[in-house]
Parts: C-alpha cells; sequence; structure tokens
C-alpha cells in the first residue's frame, strides 16, 4: 500500500461548506462547542462533539453520545449535505490568515506505515481519548477529523498543487478567526500518480497534530482488516510552511511559595531581569514569567538547550527540569492538577488575567518549539512533553470525510 493515497472522500457540495465545516473537537469546551452550534442543524459538531445535543448531566462519552454522532452523520447525507465522490482522488487544501499561507494534500496516509513507525509521532495518547476516538469512528462508519502531516518538500508535489491551485478553489469559506479555507479537487490520473510517487519517495511522515485520531484508527484497522480502514484521513503539509505557536504555561505554587520566593528560586538557576510589559520570548531558551502584576525575563544558560537527547534541549522540557518539578513540586504535567496550558494563539494579556483573576500563581511565556525541533525528536523516536505544539491555524472536521465501506 502507498504511504499516501487517494480516497474517496465525503464532502459537502461548495455552496453548503461554510454550515458544515466546524472547528476540531478538541479546541472547545463542551460549553464553547454549545454556542458555535446554536441555530445551526447541519453543524458538523453534531458529528464530531455529540455531547452537544445531550443534557448537561449525560456522560459526554457514551452510546448515547455516539448513536447521536451516527445519526447525525446519517442525517447530513440524507440532507445532500454531504455527498460521496464518485471516485477516489486526492485534494488540495489551502488554510491563509493574514499573510500566512500553508497548502497541503489531502488524502488517505497508511496505517501500516503508522503501525511501523515510517509515519513518525512526538506525542502519548491517553486512553481514555484513544478510546473516545476509536467509539466515534466506529459508531459514524468514517474517519471525520484530519490529521495533521508534515512531509518535506517535493519539487513534484508543488508542481502538481502550483497546477491544481491555478483555477479558482472548488470550495472556499472563511472560518472562525478569519482564516480562509480553499480546497480544490485533483483531477487527472497523471497528478494523482504524481503525488503517490513522491510520498512514496519520502522517508518518513511527521504527525504534527491528531496523535488520537491516528491512534483510533490504528485500533480501528486491527479490528477490521479493510483496504479503507488500512488508511487514516489525513492532510501533509511542506515542513516549510507550517506555523508553530508557542504553548504557555500557567501553574499553582504550593502552600508556602509565594511570588517573591518563586522569583528568587528561578534566579537561582537562570537569569532573572524584570521586564516592561509582556514578554514574548524572541528565541529559544527565554521565558516570559508573570506574577504578582509584574513580568519578568528569564534567560535559561546555554548548556541546558544542548543536551545530547532532543527533548531535553526543548524549551518545555527545560522549564519543566529547571522550574515545574524541582521549584513547584510538579513532577508529571499530564495528571498534576495545577499546571494549566493556554495557545498561542490567546493573547498574553489573557495569560495575565488568569493570574490575576484565577486561581493560578504564575504564568510562563514560552518560544514556540520549531519544526526542526519536532522532527529531530520524532526521528529520534522520542516523546516531548506534553502541550508541546500548537499549530496555527487549524483544518477543518466535514470538509473530507474518509467512509470505511
Amino acid at each position: 500500500m502507498s504511504l499516501f493515497a487517494p480516497i474517496r472522500g465525503l464532502c459537502p457540495p461548495p455552496e453548503s461548506a461554510a454550515g458544515v465545516a466546524e472547528l476540531p473537537y478538541d479546541v472547545m469546551s463542551r460549553s464553547e462547542a454549545v454556542a458555535m452550534a446554536a441555530g445551526r442543524p447541519h453543524s458538523f459538531l453534531h458529528v464530531s462533539r455529540p455531547d452537544i445535543d445531550l443534557p448537561a448531566d449525560v456522560p459526554a462519552t457514551g452510546p448515547q453520545a455516539y448513536a447521536l454522532a451516527a445519526a447525525a452523520f446519517a442525517q447530513l447525507q440524507a440532507d445532500g449535505m454531504l455527498a460521496r465522490e464518485p471516485h477516489a482522488m486526492f485534494h488540495v487544501y489551502r488554510l491563509s490568515l493574514g499573510e500566512h499561507a500553508q497548502t497541503g494534500i489531502v488524502g488517505g496516509a497508511s496505517v501500516a506505515a503508522y503501525d511501523s513507525g515510517r509515519i513518525r509521532r512526538h506525542e502519548t495518547t491517553r486512553p481514555d481519548k484513544q478510546a473516545d476516538r476509536v467509539a466515534q469512528i466506529e459508531a459514524v462508519g468514517a474517519q471525520t477529523g484530519p490529521v495533521l502531516l508534515l512531509h518535506r518538500p517535493d519539487p513534484r508535489i508543488s508542481a502538481v498543487v502550483g497546477a491544481v491551485t491555478s483555477e479558482p478553489a472548488a470550495t472556499r469559506i472563511t472560518g472562525p478567526g478569519g482564516v480562509r479555507h480553499e480546497v480544490w479537487p485533483v483531477q487527472g490520473d497523471g497528478h494523482r500518480e504524481a503525488l503517490v510517487a513522491a510520498f512514496d519517495a519520502q522517508d518518513a511522515l511527521y504527525i504534527a497534530d491528531g496523535h488520537h485520531r491516528s491512534a483510533a484508527a490504528s485500533v480501528v484497522h486491527a479490528r477490521q482488516r479493510s483496504a479503507a480502514s488500512g488508511l487514516f484521513l489525513a492532510v501533509s503539509f511542506p515542513t516549510d510552511e507550517v506555523r508553530l505557536l508557542p504553548y504557555n504555561r500557567l501553574v499553582r505554587a504550593p502552600d508556602g511559595l509565594t511570588g517573591q520566593t518563586l522569583v528568587a528560586a528561578i534566579a537561582e538557576r537562570m537569569d532573572v531581569e524584570p521586564w516592561d510589559g509582556p514578554v514574548a520570548p524572541a528565541a529559544p531558551g527565554r521565558f516570559g514569567l508573570y506574577v504578582d502584576g509584574r513580568w519578568f525575563l528569564v534567560v535559561a544558560p546555554a548548556h541546558l538547550r544542548s543536551a545530547p537527547d532532543p527533548v531535553d534541549q526543548l524549551d518545555v522540557a527545560v522549564l519543566q527540569s529547571q522550574v515545574l518539578a524541582p521549584i513547584l513540586g510538579i513532577e508529571d504535567p499530564r495528571t498534576d492538577p495545577r499546571i494549566g496550558f493556554l495557545g498561542g494563539i490567546r493573547p498574553l494579556s489573557e495569560l495575565a488575567a488568569a493570574v490575576d483573576t484565577g486561581p493560578w500563581t504564575a504564568a510562563f511565556s514560552l518560544h514556540p518549539t520549531t519544526v526542526a525541533d519536532l522532527v529531530a525528536v520524532a526521528d529520534a523516536g522520542g516523546i516531548m512533553p506534553p502541550k508541546s505544539t500548537w499549530f496555527e491555524p487549524k483544518l477543518l472536521d466535514g470538509l473530507v470525510s474518509h467512509v470505511l465501506d
């Protein structure tokens, strides 16, 4: 099986796409999803977040939720809001926000390549979240949320993208946050064969976002063993086009540790300087610290980012090993309730406000993890600390689904 193959997608008609497509299920709370889908019966959130149609006291990940997801998916098709394409094909998918644009290929990534490590991961998955995605896929009989993959730039892929996008996009909508989403079907055997060959020549593909979705696809394929389940829905972008934003931290200090003593303890390990205004770190090894209504610039010694293990070189790992664990006692950021995370799409003023008005003692702003860091960790078989990467803009669910028939 090819590393990356065309699929026979299930897509909304271009004129209906804006009323169907939605942000991924896991970037919003239940209440936010309810508000987003209000008055929109064809919102894809009824499929990806069926808990929005349940009473608040009913579990979000139970049989009732998955039955609702299946019913909503079937209703979208019955209403003509989703239609199956006549044959397997790739799509070109471009996201644009301001001056930033990135253009990827929609297709089916090989589950066998994922299982063997040729499609590489950099995060662990939580069993509960993985089980939820398995149940959702099996309930609706399709993969409805794409995994964001990365590939190394290839002139053959670029040539197909250039040729296809020379014409107006078949589907063009403006999504949340003003992000423009454009989708072109890739027509013609020559383009399809060129893309298959170009992806097969890649040494590896890299999961940027969607570890639970890809892991769930592997579980489903192990049960079904069909040709369709042997592929998982993905959009692959060249490594030189995607944009990573920081994943900032909020922390609660243990009893007896004041803001002043926190600053003093950090200063014993790294350089700390009072700063006039919010700190958006301009380079790796620099952090912003907000505590007691003030900002500080924190600079880590160079040797902390020169460890032989690429994971230990990451800013999120340096912060964990030098501050969160030894000073704040946060040993496992995956499970400790004294740490919170705020994606870099949110302004630093919101990070500070969470400290000023909420239960948090302090906040740390970080420099974004780089694509080179991600690739180095994945190639080494390493696992990044949780919440190390925030990719923006986000893909939309519902523009292309992969039916497992």
